[in-house]
């Protein structure tokens, strides 16, 4: 005969004593001296129903003396069976609880607040204790301590009964798996990731900003062309004019070609102007005419903007952001390739602590079938199915729970690799095949680390180019203190050409006197004088005489020219504004200098964080390591002394919770020191160079 078995009838040997005794307790015997008395101290376990003791009626709960119900002796005992597999009794709670407090004397009302005594009454409880609703306070009780009658919140509500939910997730077909590497997410957030195309955008943006910045070199070219024509009345007989005006009309076209130096901050212009003149003054000997003329200019700076000026300063911090967008750039991949490894792991994780709480609640059910078989044969009592029961159904709101999560973890990943809401990603389930038990690296001392990030962040990348722009104001800012002497030189060439006028070349001066020459002529012939000699006719040279292109001709003959040397000074007498930006400058070298201690110190503070987190993080993996495997064989030995009959189920779910506990954060602290390896890289700022990723905004 098994241990069970000797059991269960003993228990009911004690069973059939109780019923004989039972009619004498309720005929008003006074309780043996083996009853417990009421008192403020618990009641001592009891080993064993008695005559004294009787247990529960199959029909409902024993009355006591008074006829009187208590609520203690109404519900039924959900602990395990002590050891040895002796069965409490049905009826007795206290025989299973060895804290619970002993019955109160019957026919006394019990309140849930207030103390138990032996003299009823004797005991008032303190001001600004709360009873529960609906209960009876003690006797004795002042009306202002009297609780307020409030309704109580839903009394009747109890959950519907229905089938399980299916474990899927919202908006994702689970026959579509995809299998994902870190590795290929890393590159998919790179190529679709937004925060790097913003970064990738604002790289592109800085390049044009410099291709402007030096289109300022670039000559231009400039065109003017119009007709024009006046009207000027003649105030005197030389206007020229024959009817008291002097009427003129040109078509003017003029060009200019100019431009900056790259060096030396001197700038150059070529002026080409041509006209084609028609006037109607007696004076003109050509009519019409085209002048043309062809100026070169050149200014030289000698102290101010000669070795720098604003052109070659927008340029240099134009190239100079080029280089701070790069950086930029180069520390957005960084943290996304840090996000995605993050995310990555806390997929990772969720999975498979979704795994371990389905094999929880697969264990809590075989346990439940095996309690449901001892039960049949009559080892267990049937509370120990209930308790199995609650455990399987605590075990799966955790399975649930465990799918949110896993929901919430690959949510966040594809947000991070998808190109956008319309991605074919967001439909299929993601599988990461990188093993979460991935060995961290080598440990690396904090020296080396403090280099390698003095070295390879950003951040400070970032500072030396904000460094090296103050140096740039602040050249440009002394050069701007220096008075301003500039060499103008310039040199020009003229032309023209046109056609004769009417009176073919006469002199308008002399040739109102043709009347007396001739008669003067003719008296000098009759006294046997010499004739006046005529006057000397206006000859122009051939080379004035023709059209455009005779003017062009000439132009380029340098026949008819001109230069022009020169300095141009310009000196404030105090120059604040200069003297204001210097300073300004200076005081801002200064602030520069302050913020990168401050960084380097802030990061040291997160390369020193980042190895503890790492170091803790291994320690933690190995005490998980350590605390899973005992929790595994402690649940194995508690099922085998349950079996045994010399544990009890309580212990035996205890040891179950335990276990999935442990399981737990085994995968937790794996997963968070994956987590401490990916930041690890990014205060030491190698994450590109470690997970081997070639970045290029060109």
């Amino acid at each position: 005969m098994s241990f069970h078995k000797f059991n269960i009838l003993l228990a009911v040997a004690f069973l059939l004593a109780s019923f004989v005794s039972a009619p004498a307790q309720q005929q008003g015997q006074p309780p043996t001296p083996q009853q417990p008395v009421p008192s403020q101290q618990p009641a001592p376990q009891q080993p064993a129903p008695s005559a004294n003791n009787p247990p529960a009626q199959s029909g409902g709960p024993p009355s006591n003396a008074q006829g009187l119900t208590t609520d203690a002796q109404t519900q039924q005992s959900a602990q395990p069976a002590p050891q040895g597999g002796q069965q409490p009794p049905a009826g007795n709670p206290n025989a299973s609880q060895p804290n619970a407090p002993a019955q109160a004397p019957a026919g006394r009302p019990v309140s849930v607040d207030a103390p138990i005594t032996s003299q009823p009454g004797a005991t008032i409880p303190p001001p600004g204790v709360v009873r529960a609703p609906g209960r009876e306070s003690v006797p004795g009780t002042a009306p202002s301590e009297l609780p307020l009658d409030v309704p109580p919140v839903a009394p009747d509500f109890r959950a519907a009964p229905g089938p399980l939910p299916e474990l899927n997730r919202v908006g994702v077909d689970m026959a579509e798996q995809r299998p994902l590497s870190l590795r290929e997410a890393i590159t998919l957030a790179l190529k679709n990731g937004k925060d790097i195309e913003v970064a990738r955008d604002n790289v592109r943006a800085a390049e044009f900003d410099l291709l402007g910045a030096r289109g300022v070199f670039d000559p231009r070219f400039s065109s003017f062309s119009y007709y024009e024509r006046s009207e000027t009345p003649s105030s005197s007989f030389l206007s020229g004019g024959p009817s008291g005006a002097t009427t003129q009309s040109s078509y003017t076209g003029t060009f200019r070609f100019e431009g900056l130096v790259p060096k030396g901050g001197g700038g150059y212009r070529a002026d080409f102007s041509s006209i084609r003149l028609t006037t109607d003054n007696q004076f003109a000997s050509l009519n019409p005419q085209y002048p043309t003329a062809l100026t070169f200019s050149y200014t030289q700076p000698l102290l101010r903007g000669r070795s720098f000026d604003q052109s070659r300063r927008v340029i240099e911090i134009a190239k100079k952001n080029l280089s701070l967008t790069d950086a930029q750039f180069r520390q957005r991949a960084i943290e996304t390739i840090t996000n995605v490894q993050r995310s990555y792991w806390d997929l990772v994780f969720a999975l498979r602590n979704l795994q371990v709480q389905r094999d929880t609640v697969r264990d809590a059910r075989a346990q439940l079938e095996h309690n449901r078989r001892l039960v049949a044969e009559g080892f267990l009592a049937p509370v120990d199915v209930v308790a199995a029961e609650a455990q399987v159904s605590g075990f799966e709101q955790s399975v649930y729970t465990a799918l949110d999560d896993v929901g919430r973890a690959e949510n966040a990943l594809k947000n991070l690799i998808a190109e956008n809401r319309e991605s074919d990603v967001w439909g299929v389930a993601l599988v990461p095949t990188d093993a979460v038990d991935a060995q961290p690296a080598a440990a690396v001392a904090l020296p080396q680390a403090m280099e390698t990030a003095l070295k390879n962040r950003p951040e400070l990348q970032q500072s030396d180019v904000a460094s090296a722009i103050n140096e740039i104001e602040q050249r440009f800012a002394r050069e701007q203190s220096k008075p301003q002497v500039d060499l103008v030189g310039s040199y020009g060439v003229v032309g023209l050409a046109g056609s004769l006028n009417d009176n073919g070349g006469t002199n308008p001066f002399t040739a109102a006197n043709e009347q007396l020459r001739a008669r003067i002529n003719q008296l000098s012939q009759l006294n046997g004088l010499p004739p006046l000699p005529p006057p000397a006719a206006q000859v122009f040279p051939g080379v004035l005489v023709g059209g455009l292109p005779q003017s062009l001709v000439n132009l380029g003959a340098n026949r008819f020219n001109n230069y022009r040397v020169g300095v141009q000074l310009n000196l404030p007498l105090r120059n604040r504004t200069a003297q204001a930006q210097l300073g300004r400058a200076l005081v801002e070298r200064d602030r520069i200098r302050t913020q990168r201690e401050q960084l380097e110190q802030l990061i040291q503070v997160d390369v020193r964080n980042a190895l503890q987190v790492t170091r803790t993080a291994e320690s933690r993996l190995r005490s998980a390591v350590a605390a899973r495997s005992a929790s595994e064989q402690q649940y194995a030995s508690e099922q085998r002394r349950f079996d045994a009959g010399q544990s009890t189920f309580f212990l035996v779910l205890e040891r179950q919770t335990a276990l999935a506990t442990a399981r737990g954060n085994e995968l937790r602290a794996q997963t968070e020191l994956n987590k401490a390896v990916a930041e690890l890289q990014r205060a030491t700022g190698n994450a590109l160079e470690v997970n081997q990723v070639q970045v290029s905004v060109r």
